[in-house]
């Protein structure tokens, strides 16, 4: 095997490689990433047995063709520091060694045999549909940090993505909840697809988010029973689905906030961020004090101190409530535009959080005691 890769190329294709490797693998041959050099590309292929990672770098060009395996971590940074935009000449100098030469560096790094890398062949072929990339990245961003943490509960452990149907309009809808807070976002689907409910793990978003962030075009999405495929231009990522029972999310939705209050975006988050600083872990609640139009946050801590902040809102009733002020931040982060509508109840009541810009997205953050 012998070939040459532009160094931005193979960093970049390293570097999503790493998301995928697990840090301290008990198999060997699971830290290593696959390299086959034929037809003019490089395929390069990482896994930890539940997430398969493929990339393609195309039109490079493979003097002999072959394949090997490599240890990812030690291969990204080393490429990493070569510079930037160099041509990069790897070649198989015998069986166990791959050859990495760019200007004036050479490394011989161990090779693992390819036979022993673990791929599995599926058949992806039906309920085939497509979505554009900032569609899905939307859904995903706007519902990543809700997923659960909590391993005895592994079905909230991931992203239920269902097909829904609204005044005979399709939907991708998405939810995600830690059972404190919930996230639920939709994107219109130009027709009714194939497609059976899933739950996404937490680990295959955030590699998804990071391929997405760098790509725009159509993702093409299919489904076979445990699995879970997502194609992109050079990429393709293949994930085995959480097995469980997402719980009946609609029910959560309170249906009777009737109180809303409405903020300026920029100066609510800026606001609750500020009088935050004084808890040190942030589980404190920040305290609502609500009167006419006018919103007191405050945040006492036994040990650090106290905070407090008065806003000028669109509010015509009196209440007090308390929030975590962690959930609160992660989701104005998450809000498009100039405004923030809370709709609440009572002291005790989930409280019901929509964007005006983005009618598709809502949130749902359950207050705190005291």
């Amino acid at each position: 095997m012998k070939f040459n890769v532009n160094q931005q190329d193979l960093q970049q294709a390293l570097n999503y490689c790493q998301g995928v490797i697990e840090k301290r693998s008990t198999l060997q041959i699971l830290s290593n990433v696959m390299l086959d050099a034929s037809n003019s590309s490089l395929k390069i292929t990482a896994t930890d047995l539940d997430l398969i990672f493929i990339h393609q770098i195309k039109n490079i060009e493979v003097i002999k063709e072959g394949q090997t395996t490599t240890t990812s971590s030690i291969m990204y940074d080393i490429v990493r520091k070569f510079t930037s935009g160099k041509k990069i000449n790897l070649s198989l100098t015998d069986v166990s060694k791959l050859q990495l030469e760019s200007e004036k560096s050479i490394f011989n790094l161990n090779c693992i045999s390819p036979s022993e890398f673990p791929l599995t062949d599926e058949n992806f072929n039906e309920n085939e549909f497509v979505i554009y990339s900032k569609k899905l990245l939307k859904l995903l961003n706007k519902c990543k940090f809700s997923v659960s943490n909590d391993e005895t509960r592994h079905y909230l452990s991931g992203i239920y993505f269902h097909q829904t149907e609204v005044d005979d309009k399709n939907y991708l809808t998405a939810v995600a909840t830690d059972s404190h807070r919930m996230s639920i976002s939709k994107v219109r689907l130009e027709q009714k697809i194939n497609f059976e409910p899933i739950i996404l793990p937490k680990k295959t978003i955030f590699q998804l988010c990071s391929l997405l962030d760098s790509y725009d075009g159509e993702v093409k999405i299919s489904n076979a029973k445990s699995k879970i495929k997502f194609e992109l231009n050079n990429s393709i990522l293949i994930s085995k689905l959480i097995d469980g029972k997402f719980p009946n999310y609609i029910q959560v939705i309170p249906k009777k906030n009737q109180k809303k209050l409405e903020i300026d975006l920029k100066l609510f988050l800026g606001s609750v961020d500020r009088v935050a600083s004084v808890s040190l872990d942030k589980k404190d609640g920040v305290k609502f004090n609500l009167k006419q139009d006018t919103l007191n946050l405050s945040v006492n801590n036994t040990n650090s101190g106290d905070g407090s902040e008065t806003l000028a809102v669109k509010f015509d009733h009196d209440l007090e409530i308390s929030f975590n002020s962690r959930y609160l931040i992660d989701i104005t982060s998450q809000l498009d535009g100039d405004k923030i509508e809370i709709f609440l109840n009572d002291t005790g009541s989930p409280a019901l959080i929509k964007d005006p810009s983005d009618f598709d997205s809502i949130y749902v953050v359950m207050p705190m005691k005291g």
